[in-house]
């Protein structure tokens, strides 16, 4: 490693070690040992030193050890004379840098607990996200499991300019690969940068802007160390297994912009221990030999218009892009875009006016491939700020389509639409709502591409199952309204039909093992009455899945013979299972959590608990972050359960199994429901209300408890009791 940087990032480690242990003895001076410190909303406590070093810190006077940690990790300066090799030196350095960092940050939480913000989003005041909590990280950590994004670029400092800032933040967005912007140079910020520039930052974006100094850069090494600890199944402490899952299975890298300072050298030393190099705008001194990073460590005075390709290639990873032939940039990256107020063009549905989409069969000769037809006035035809009616018609012919396939590709209209840059699309059928931002229509975007992107991303992605697609926008109200009702009646059949499946008259299920990557024994097998615990499929979904990709991840499984009805267990479920699990699970009951439930992975909507005081049950919902009746937060049932095993308790399931009518059948069933959060209740409330009609309770949804009854099982007993629950008159859950 070169003299130059190790020296630097020695020097630099020292100095925000010494930084780390004044912010510190000013805490214990204001405060106690006693005193809890972390991160908000995680079960992770400070997630490097957790991961790396296995240790909790907790309250302030943790950190005492870990500060004399840093110390021990801190090599001598290097020497004029005689030196010694560079490398392990400096990687010990950027480590204790990292600790460092991470116990200044937890001292400023505790410090402004207002400094940095709370969920996803910025304000108009205040733009620094903080430390991700478990929410967010597991809604966007999977991302970097399944590939849908490849990984992500820690941006330290400020490009030349906003323009150039932003051309290469939409250089990584159309990448798919996330943002991480930390550290000033020059009195300058990248995410500033972007804001001058009219980019949306935020999670939604991909851009996230962690905060203001280079200590913040830190979140996202924790960001990465909490994947390798959450989706690798790795034990805290064994640093070794973090650190290669993150350069087998993370694609980071770091993009200093600007002057590096010495604590930006420490920084980089830091993250090259990860496998993550550095790819510099300044001409630093480079460290082109491989060894820690797949490729090259630093590579320096890179010019801004080739940075980005240059990091991809340099970090090895694996980049596929969809050129979509329309005007502006696409990509899943601009899919959490929001179109507002002055910078609408157009409007479309939202209650406005009516809006439907629709995907239907027809015959081959009706089907013309690639024809794209906009009927009645387009955008070029309004004026800024208009609003018109809207149905996109997708028609589709195939030798192998049919019409169970028909719902799956219309579920793909939602996210495609929202990957072109300037359109914010919300809903489905007919509830969709589309706006296109004057941005996009001054670029020559109008209605005519999203049938070019619905073309060329359906058959990209389902071309198997069909074999032509044209589509049809229609923008005149009789039209429009003709088409509602048309689509309204093949809705209504679709959910019959799915509806009126059961899982005893089917006898083929299907497997899910997309989440073994990070959950390696979890096995989710879907039946038509219990679908994913993720939510994102159900059989038919599955099935279509299963025609699409013969060898993926969705498999038809036999259920053989009964060996379980009441329960839910088959003996050609539970011969799948100990071959997909590798024989760590050998069998498995869908309908019970009390009786060997179903495995349980980190991807789940919900979680169910049992709750013996109340002879009941109680589900919570990812989103919520509050205390529960169990005692454990989501994020702590998610972390126990969620590596791929069988918890008896304990089990995840998704929002819509909550309601369907084999839900926990053999502890029960949604008789058993006696807790769950107000915004679940109102999420799902109609569909409760139905069931519970169905077996004989109508006022089930009035007698379950919430938040704001209690969050304790003596707290929500009374009231129960008040309602008459039913759960309270049934048999023993337990016994």
């Amino acid at each position: 490693m070169s003299k130059i940087i190790a020296s630097a990032a020695i020097r630099g480690a020292y100095k925000i070690v010494g930084q780390a242990e004044e912010k510190w003895k000013q805490a214990m001076d204001k405060w106690s040992a006693n005193e809890p410190v972390g991160f908000p909303n995680t079960a992770y406590y400070l997630p490097v030193i957790y991961g790396i070093l296995g240790e909790k810190v907790a309250k302030l006077g943790d950190m005492e050890g870990i500060l004399k940690r840093c110390r021990a990790l801190l090599p001598p300066p290097v020497r004029e004379e005689h030196p010694l090799p560079y490398l392990a030196p400096a990687l010990d350095a950027g480590m204790a840098t990292f600790f460092a960092e991470e116990m200044i940050e937890a001292i400023r939480y505790l410090e402004q607990p207002d400094f940095y913000l709370t969920g996803e989003e910025v304000s108009d005041s205040n733009i620094w996200l903080g430390a991700a909590d478990d929410v967010i990280m597991r809604k966007r950590g999977i991302e970097f499991v399944d590939g849908t994004a490849p990984g992500f670029a820690a941006v330290l400092g400020a490009a030349p300019s906003s323009e150039i800032a932003a051309k290469i933040a939409q250089e990584l967005q159309q990448k798919n690969i996330y943002v991480f912007m930390a550290a000033e140079y020059n009195g300058q910020r990248f995410s500033e940068q972007l804001l001058e520039a009219g980019v949306q930052i935020g999670w939604p974006t991909r851009l996230v802007s962690y905060g203001p100094d280079i200590t913040s850069a830190v979140f996202a090494m924790g960001f990465a160390t909490r994947a390798a600890l959450s989706f690798g199944g790795i034990e805290p402490g064994d640093f070794r297994k973090v650190l290669i899952y993150n350069k087998d299975r993370i694609f980071a890298f770091a993009l200093p912009l600007g002057y590096v300072s010495d604590e930006w050298y420490a920084n980089a030393a830091g993250a090259i221990n990860f496998g993550f190099p550095a790819i510099a705008d300044t001409p630093i001194p480079e460290v082109l030999p491989t060894g820690i990073t797949t490729y090259e460590h630093v590579v320096s005075n890179i010019p801004h218009d080739e940075i980005v390709a240059k990091a991809v290639e340099t970090r090895g990873l694996k980049v596929t892009v969809s050129e979509v032939p329309i005007p502006v940039a696409f990509g899943p990256a601009f899919e959490g875009e929001r179109v507002r107020g002055e910078d609408i063009y157009l409007e479309t549905g939202g209650g406005r006016t009516p809006m439907v989409e629709w995907v239907t069969s027809k015959r081959m000769e009706e089907v013309e491939d690639g024809k794209i037809e906009v009927i009645g006035p387009g955008i070029e035809d309004v004026e800024a700020g208009s609003q018109l009616p809207l149905a996109i018609v997708v028609e589709v012919a195939g030798r192998n389509m049919q019409e169970d396939y028909e719902p799956i590709l219309e579920r793909q209209i939602h996210h495609l639409i929202n990957y072109a840059q300037g359109s914010m699309h919300i809903g489905q059928r007919d509830i969709a709502w589309l706006r296109v931002s004057k941005q996009a229509v001054e670029k020559g975007f109008n209605l005519s591409h999203i049938g070019t992107i619905l073309h060329a991303k359906l058959h990209q992605d389902f071309g198997r199952i069909f074999d032509k697609l044209q589509v049809k926008l229609y923008t005149e109200e009789d039209k429009v309204k003709e088409v509602v009702e048309k689509a309204k009646g093949v809705y209504a059949t679709r959910d019959a039909r799915i509806e009126g499946m059961t899982d005893e008259t089917t006898d083929i299920y299907y497997s899910c093992t997309l989440c073994q990557s990070f959950a390696p024994s979890h096995v989710c097998v879907i039946s038509p009455e219990r679908t994913g615990l993720c939510g994102s499929y159900n059989w038919m979904d599955c099935k279509a899945a299963f025609e699409i990709n013969p060898t993926g991840p969705n498999q038809p499984v036999e259920k053989g013979d009964t060996v379980d009805a009441k329960l839910g267990q088959w003996k050609g479920v539970n011969e799948f299972v100990t071959k997909a699990s590798r024989g760590k699970i050998d069998h498995y009951n869908f309908y019970s959590l009390v009786n060997d439930p179903m495995t349980t992975c980190g991807c789940c909507e919900c979680i169910a608990v049992v709750l013996p005081l109340c002879n009941g049950v109680m589900t919570v919902n990812r989103e919520y972050s509050g205390d529960t009746p169990c005692g454990m937060k989501f994020t702590t049932l998610a972390g126990t359960i969620g590596g791929g095993i069988s918890t008896p308790g304990f089990v995840g399931h998704g929002k819509y199994n909550t309601t369907q009518k084999k839900f926990l059948i053999g502890d029960g069933g949604l008789l058993r429901m006696v807790w769950m959060p107000k915004s679940l209740k109102e999420e799902i409330g109609e569909r409760v209300k139905v069931r519970a009609e169905e077996m004989g309770v109508p006022d089930l949804l009035d007698k379950i408890a919430d938040e704001t009854v209690g969050t304790t099982e003596e707290e929500i007993l009374p009231f129960l009791e008040e309602k008459g629950h039913p759960a309270l008159t049934m048999d023993p859950i337990l016994g």
